[in-house]
């Protein structure tokens, strides 16, 4: 019974990963097509797209060669072109964050930062879906889809899925902080950069391990939602320092930022300790 298993999990990873490689791209296409959303949304549904694929991507790339490395690549590099947007939409969440904790917080004070912030986010989702990113967008999907049907991923079986799932868990488990409060944000960046990789590649293979993958993918998503937190704060820091757009209100906000990151990275290190519990040889073993 357990071999009978084993053969139709791995007949079934093939069609999993071409469905959900269609599926992300179909995503990645329509969140610039939806009429009436703001650029904003438009920009964030894109970026999370590409993030999936670019898990999906790192989930199969020994069977991919070195098109599957450029095409991962080349997907990070046009989300780093959509930065300024998401940075000023960033700020705005995290002085969300720091006010609606602080009801003494001067009212006029986040008003003002909120308009400065607007501001900036207007004039970069002015330039960020220009005619010729749009164009760089659609060229990139379109090579991105061509290359799908191309894909020799049929011998693909789940035991393999499961050691690269093993590879992603231990790459993250690896990033943990030692001293979390004295984590730079760059360390932090990257920590959650593994963790969202692992949230993804987690869903794509949920139906071969639903169970495990369900507990382990609302887990993964509750630490990068606190990682993220931290990271939009590290953001609106940034703009207050000298010579930067809101460095004129530094001294009321550093001191609200600083309390709330310290929260945030409270919450993460007691999640990413559940998260991470396991060694990669005992995930391992419960994958198999």
């Amino acid at each position: 019974m357990a071999k009978a298993r084993a053969r139709q999990a791995d007949g079934a990873a093939s069609d999993l990963l071409r469905a959900a490689a269609a599926r992300i791209l179909a995503d990645a296409n329509a969140a610039l097509e939806i009429r009436g959303q703001t650029h904003a949304t438009a920009i964030h549904d894109f970026r999370k797209a590409l993030k999936r694929w670019r898990a999906l991507l790192r989930l199969i790339e020994p069977w991919l060669g070195t098109n599957g490395k450029k095409l991962r690549h080349e997907a990070r590099d046009l989300a780093r072109e959509l930065n300024s947007p998401r940075d000023a939409q960033a700020a705005l969440d995290a002085l969300v964050d720091a006010a609606k904790r602080a009801p003494d917080f001067s009212p006029a004070i986040v008003r003002n930062v909120r308009t400065r912030i607007e501001d900036l986010r207007k004039q970069a989702e002015a330039t960020a879906l220009a005619e010729d990113v749009r164009v760089r967008i659609d060229g990139y999907l379109g090579l991105a889809s061509r290359s799908v049907a191309r894909w020799r991923i049929d011998g693909v079986k789940s035991s393999e899925i499961a050691e690269r799932l093993t590879k992603t868990y231990r790459r993250a488990r690896r990033r943990l902080p030692d001293r979390w409060q004295a984590a730079g944000s760059e360390e932090l960046h990257e920590l959650r950069r593994h963790v969202i990789e692992y949230r993804y590649q987690m869903e794509l293979a949920a139906p071969l391990w639903p169970r495990l993958a369900r507990t382990a993918i609302e887990e993964a998503q509750r630490l990068r939602d606190r990682l993220g937190r931290h990271q939009d704060l590290a953001v609106l820091s940034a703009l207050t320092e000298p010579h930067r757009p809101l460095a004129s209100w530094r001294s009321r906000l550093a001191p609200l930022i600083a309390e709330r990151q310290s929260l945030h990275l409270k919450h993460a290190a007691r999640l990413s300790r559940r998260l991470f519990a396991e060694r990669p040889k005992a995930f391992r073993h419960r994958l198999a």
